[in-house]
């Protein structure tokens, strides 16, 4: 009696021993002395909770490595396919057998992989006024994982509980599997936030997805911890005493209590009516919120085991943050530093173009975070690379000969981009350019990246371009790469087309000079027709097609009957990709969608959600 007497108390003051509250510590006391009578009277069958509960803390993990090496061979079998396509595509003008589909692949793509949860509604934001924004849905495919994954987390917190046992037991029970979820899915939590997380690049997945799946997995956490806490104040009380219990909750464990209180906190201000309303304030006030939690719940957790898992949490916050700042030394310190000239263009734009201290390899559909101290001191935010190039830097040294220079290869990158005034740094950036003299300013700038540029469109005979506005910065590129890889007959593209809605004339400048040297490049006309949309314009007149190949029309464009044209005339698999408004996205979205059993075609939205 007594070896299980000096057994039990330890567990009892660790689970809940004196509290205080004479009402509580008797029923302790009645619980464990019920215990020790009936270990007395003989040994009853037991399962192991400890060893339940570390099974679910390692299926979590199995479950999302699962996940990932599911998702890597998912790409490398799509990347394999791609890349057999275009090798027997590079001789062939017609490619017909690729441009039929195959039936079950596309009642997937059509059912599940594109579609919106409802009709058409994904990317065009919920407004409650110009002001209030409430965010977008998600599609289908990642409601599910979404929903198989909550499902999971809230099966491994209820599963093996016998709940015919006394209250204060099942409590407990609850109480762990709780806890112990709620830890370990900040882990993945953490790496989703991450503009440097690799899986980025190993999945092919857009980093849109993963801010996606960090909101979810943060709500997830945090309806796990407020289980805990309820459970845990169930578990010393009465449902009649919960308010009373609380308030015990939070003397008798306050560094768990300032945890919950912290992560209700984040829910509510990254909520996005207000994430989108005050974005700068949010962002600095999520990652105090953020290192909050993880400093108390560490305190909580002590000389438990989990308590590593916040060690891993720190470790991948704090190895991000390393990279980031290791990028920004690497790419703009030396050769004096990185600098700017920032244009003020028609239609509330800034073109801005940077040369970069060091040489930067480019692909197209990359995106790279700007930080201009003399607009906003600790601001940064992503812009799509529209234009990049290269120059020799001519030798200083009159005696360094040719071969010397050649075999350094010194050479420059500048890298422009195309910035619309909305509000914060955008509309500060606009303002200070239209306010300098010939609308232009040089300031120092640094620049982190690259980012993004995973979707190649190579492999397509078809390609269609959509762009709304400033989204012509992303399809720049690919027009440009599409364009020389087609005269160099490296690609399978034989027929590329660009259409881009813009509301004036006046913002066809932004792009002026680099559509100048597209139009310009070998073999251009063979491949490429753009189609331009003036969706306001102030009288026909301003509306005219310089050539057949470059074709302006007023209006907006059908895209159902866009789509259909070329699909009467498809060379190959057709891929479409579209960067712009959510009414545009999603809009073309569903054309794709609907014409997934006529023809082989593929969809690909760049979007950046905040």
């Amino acid at each position: 009696m007594s070896s299980i007497r000096s057994v039990l108390m330890p567990m009892a003051q660790r689970a809940g021993g004196a509290t205080g509250d004479p009402a509580i510590d008797a029923t302790n006391a009645t619980t464990a002395g019920t215990t020790i009578t009936a270990a007395a009277a003989g040994p009853a069958p037991k399962v192991d909770t400890t060893i339940i509960n570390q099974m679910f803390y390692n299926y979590i993990f199995i479950i999302l490595a699962s996940v990932v090496a599911g998702l890597i061979v998912w790409r490398v079998t799509l990347e394999s396919v791609k890349y057999v396509r275009t090798l027997a595509c590079l001789d062939n003008d017609t490619q017909r057998y690729f441009i039929l589909p195959a039936q079950h692949w596309a009642t997937f793509k059509k059912g599940f992989l594109y579609a919106p949860i409802f009709v058409t509604r994904h990317s065009r934001e919920f407004k409650l006024s110009a002001a209030i924004n409430v965010g977008t849905l998600p599609t289908r495919f990642q409601l599910l994982f979404l929903l198989a994954y909550l499902g999971t987390n809230v099966s491994f917190c209820v599963l093996s509980i016998d709940w015919a046992q006394p209250k204060n037991t099942v409590f407990q029970a609850v109480r762990k599997r709780t806890g112990i979820l709620s830890t370990v899915n900040l882990v993945p939590l953490l790496v989703m936030a991450s503009r440097n997380n690799p899986l980025l690049k190993w999945l092919n997945l857009s980093f849109d997805t993963f801010n996606l799946l960090h909101r979810w997995f943060g709500r997830i956490v945090v309806l796990e911890a407020l289980a805990h806490v309820i459970a845990y104040a169930y578990q010393f009380g009465s449902a009649a005493k919960f308010f009373a219990t609380v308030t015990e909750v939070g003397s008798m464990e306050f560094y768990g209590f300032v945890g919950i209180v912290a992560m209700l906190t984040m829910s509510i201000q990254a909520a996005s009516v207000f994430r989108h309303a005050f974005y700068e304030t949010f962002k600095y006030v999520h990652i105090v919120l953020a290192a909050t939690v993880l400093a108390v719940i560490y305190i909580h957790l002590a000389r438990l085991a989990q308590q590593t898992l916040i060690f891993g949490c720190v470790a991948i916050w704090g190895l991000e943050r390393l990279t980031r700042v290791s990028k920004l030394v690497y790419r703009n310190i030396g050769a004096g530093g990185t600098s700017a000239t920032v244009e003020a263009m028609p239609g509330n734009a800034c073109r801005v173009t940077v040369q970069m201290a060091r040489p930067w390899a480019f692909k197209p559909g990359q995106h790279a975070y700007l930080y201009m101290p003399s607009v906003g001191l600790t601001t940064s935010h992503p812009f799509s690379i529209a234009w990049s190039e290269e120059a020799e830097i001519p030798a200083e040294d009159e005696k360094m000969s040719v071969a010397r220079h050649d075999i350094l290869g010194i050479k420059s990158t500048s890298m422009s981009f195309v910035i619309r005034a909305r509000t914060g740094f955008t509309d500060k950036l606009f303002k200070k350019a239209e306010a300098s003299k010939d609308g232009k300013f040089y300031t120092k700038c640094f620049a982190e990246g690259p980012y993004g540029g995973n979707h190649m469109m190579h492999s397509y005979g078809t390609v269609m371009l959509f762009a709304g506005g400033v989204g012509i910065t992303h399809q720049v590129p690919h027009v440009r790469d599409l364009v020389a890889g087609h005269a160099s007959g490296t690609i399978a593209a034989k027929k590329i087309v660009l259409i881009w809605t813009v509301q004036s004339p006046e913002h066809l400048e932004w792009i002026r000079p680099w559509m100048t040297a597209i139009l310009g490049m070998d073999k251009r006309r063979e491949c490429l027709r753009i189609l331009l949309f003036i969706s306001r314009p102030r009288n026909t007149k301003e509306v005219h097609s310089p050539s057949s190949t470059v074709q302006m029309f007023p209006g907006r464009p059908n895209i159902t009957s866009l789509l259909d044209a070329e699909v009467d005339l498809q060379v190959g698999a057709m891929g479409v990709s579209v960067c712009g408004g959510g009414a545009l996205s999603d809009d073309v979205r569903r054309a794709v969608r609907d014409r997934q059993h006529i023809s082989n075609i593929d969809f690909v939205e760049e979007a950046f959600s905040w």
